[in-house]
């Protein structure tokens, strides 16, 4: 297969900013660059983000259900916490965005349902901090948003180029350079910015592409739907342990769109 060119955006730093985006992603992630923990991370303005649902107690209601559904991770938590997830659906579905139920965002695509999105991370994560991610389908941009409060860079990949702009959109009001968007074949990742400590697959394939799981540094964690025959789709927890070698063990059944190849 012949690799194709893989275009990036990254999110801008607030007007008139004048800190790094090496020192910001720390301060998202949750840790300073010494280590210590920040004595805030604030959340962002949910009028920032249009109209829509912006009621607190909803989005918290929502966390107490994934909490109690099993999510455990304090830092995945506090990201779906602070992540408007109303300002990635479309107007007209604001009214449904903080239920654990995936929603439409075009293109065949869907956004995916908070539980899923929270107990995919904190398998990723690990109860750690990990340094570089990648996220493959990029789709509204919601994961990617809560994946850039619990990482030091996200790097994400969308194969529908007006998925890939919507989610420009969508983030921007969120200031989070540490994300960075990009345009291309998933099924490629990005080996330009490989290893990564962990990748998460918003689509489900047959099978995991190598080229992925080469990307996966030793010690790190892959999340990936694979729908298995006459099973349907179940979670796949892949750990490199080698430099030839992986551990996979299946979780739990999910329902995601395909993985495809190549860019539309």
């Amino acid at each position: 297969m012949t690799e194709r060119k893989n275009k990036s955006w990254v999110a801008p730093l607030p007007t008139g900013s004048k800190q790094s985006a090496a020192s910001h992603r720390y301060t998202i992630a949750g840790r300073t660059p010494g280590g210590a923990k920040p004595a805030s991370v604030a959340a962002p303005a949910l009028s920032s983000m249009g109209p829509g649902m912006v009621s607190d107690a909803l989005r918290l209601r929502m966390v107490e259900r994934i909490r109690g559904a099993g999510v455990r991770d304090a830092r995945v938590l506090d990201a779906m916490a602070a992540i408007p997830r109303h300002g990635f659906v479309e107007p007209g579905l604001a009214s449904r965005a903080y239920e654990d139920t995936a929603l439409p965002i075009g293109h065949g695509q869907t956004i995916s349902q908070p539980f899923i999105v929270a107990r995919m991370i904190e398998l990723a994560c690990a109860g750690q901090v990990p340094e570089r991610v990648l996220e493959i389908g990029t789709g509204c941009g919601y994961q990617a948003a809560v994946l850039g409060r619990v990482a030091g860079m996200v790097f994400s990949i969308e194969r529908v180029k007006a998925l890939h702009e919507l989610a420009k959109e969508n983030l921007r009001p969120l200031r989070m350079p540490n994300v960075r968007l990009h345009f291309g074949d998933g099924m490629l990742g990005l080996p330009a910015q490989a290893p990564f400590d962990a990748i998460v697959l918003a689509a489900a394939g047959m099978a995991v592409p190598q080229a992925l799981l080469d990307q996966l540094k030793v010690g790190g964690r892959l999340v990936a739907p694979v729908a298995q025959q006459g099973q349907g789709q179940r979670l796949a927890f892949v750990e490199r342990i080698g430099a030839r070698e992986w551990k996979t063990r299946y979780m739990d059944g999910v329902n995601f769109v395909p993985l495809l190849p190549g860019t539309i």
